[in-house]
């Protein structure tokens, strides 16, 4: 085109550069459409899983751990939902014409009772180096499905948010895990250890019978969740400490559970292993999942872009940034731990008694029973 062209010619060579410009503007829109399509087949590729995980279905899940007995009743238990009729502690009834099946009201020590556990948690995980956090409770649906978590699709647990590209939250694991989103740690402020506080919304799709009675699966509940992200070399570790925490947290309550190594076909997408805590309900008369603690290796930390910078003052470390590795356990779903205390603390005459680690938390009430006959220190 610099040269000396007859008009015929440059005419005919402009009109090929158009032709390109376009041609690649085509090309470019494919390639983003591609890219697009790849990115959503490979967010379905679930996590590796660790060798020792079990393999097979829900039933191949193996015990490690059981800690103390089932408490024996010389009277008729009631669960957790004729417990909570009788003392006034629920309403289903009116919850379900305001909102719909599966919310609910706390009324009176219910009230109480959950925001007990909540602040003793919160101060029991932060006795171990964590720091606290609240956090937003809806999130962009991108940070949702670099989690891990679908947040579309009919069996989808995740509640989206018409006209927009938002979600709530249905773990505080997810903003969390996104607090340091795109951003390249220094080795030295590694481990990050967080617990925080938020309310949790689960559509709970194909949840339905006796199994999900009263408080056990509702679509709006109260959690307290622990998150760490730290050094691939040590997330085993800190696999192990979190499990420990919450064992110590469940036997300072008194209940009866065991620890579940569970098998590979009842890991969520984003665990690499995951270790589940049961405890024996006995107005249900069934074990339930009251937490678990998962090791999501670089599963997450690759989608959400977290990396850390090894320390530059040690030679044998130099080099190229690497992906963190992150885990979440939950220290406290409040609703399945209300359903555990009221169902093994419940007497005779149709009181309950409070764990004495959770007196402080809740004005020192020794005991839910008739409303004229609380016992107070």
């Amino acid at each position: 085109m610099k040269g000396k062209l007859e008009p015929a010619e440059r005419q005919k060579l402009i009109e090929e550069g158009k032709n390109l410009k376009e041609g690649l503007v085509s090309l470019e829109e494919d390639l983003l459409k591609l890219t697009d399509e790849l990115q959503q087949e490979a967010q379905c590729v679930p996590n590796m899983t660790h060798p020792d995980v079990p393999l097979g279905g829900e039933d191949c899940s193996t015990v490690r751990k059981v800690v103390s007995q089932p408490r024996e009743f010389s009277f008729p238990v009631k669960d957790h939902v004729q417990l909570g009729k009788d003392l006034d502690l629920f309403d289903f009834d009116a919850a379900a014409e305001v909102s719909g099946s599966k919310f609910y009201y706390l009324k009176n020590e219910a009230v109480m009772l959950e925001m007990g556990l909540v602040n003793w948690a919160v101060s029991e995980v932060m006795k171990r180096g964590f720091i606290p956090l609240t956090t937003p409770e809806i999130v962009r649906s991108s940070v949702v499905e670099k989690c891990g978590f679908q947040p579309r699709g009919t069996n989808t647990q995740v509640y989206s948010i018409e006209g927009s590209d938002q979600c709530l939250i249905g773990t505080a694991e997810i903003p969390v895990g996104a607090i340091h989103m795109d951003s390249i740690l220094s080795e030295v402020s590694l481990p990050l250890k967080y617990v925080a506080f938020s309310h949790c919304f689960r559509t709970e799709a194909g949840a339905a019978g006796a199994a999900t009675r009263g408080l056990y699966r509702v679509h709006q509940f109260s959690k307290v969740e622990m998150f760490i992200l730290c050094r691939p070399e040590d997330s085993d570790s800190f696999h192990q400490q979190l499990i420990q925490i919450e064992e110590e947290l469940f036997s300072s309550l008194g209940l009866h559970f065991k620890t579940m190594d569970m098998s590979t076909e009842d890991l969520g997408a984003p665990a690499y292993r995951k270790f589940d805590i049961e405890a024996w309900m006995p107005g249900l008369g069934r074990y339930g999942e009251i937490s678990s603690a998962s090791n999501c290796t670089d599963y997450q930390s690759r989608r959400l872009g977290i990396r850390y910078r090894p320390d530059s003052s040690t030679p044998s470390k130099k080099g190229p940034t690497q992906f963190v590795h992150t885990l979440n356990a939950t220290a406290c779903a409040v609703p399945r731990m209300i359903v555990c205390l009221l169902e093994n603390y419940q007497q005779e005459d149709g009181s309950v008694i409070i764990p004495e680690s959770l007196r402080p938390f809740m004005g020192n009430l020794e005991i839910i029973g008739s409303k004229y006959k609380q016992q107070l220190v």
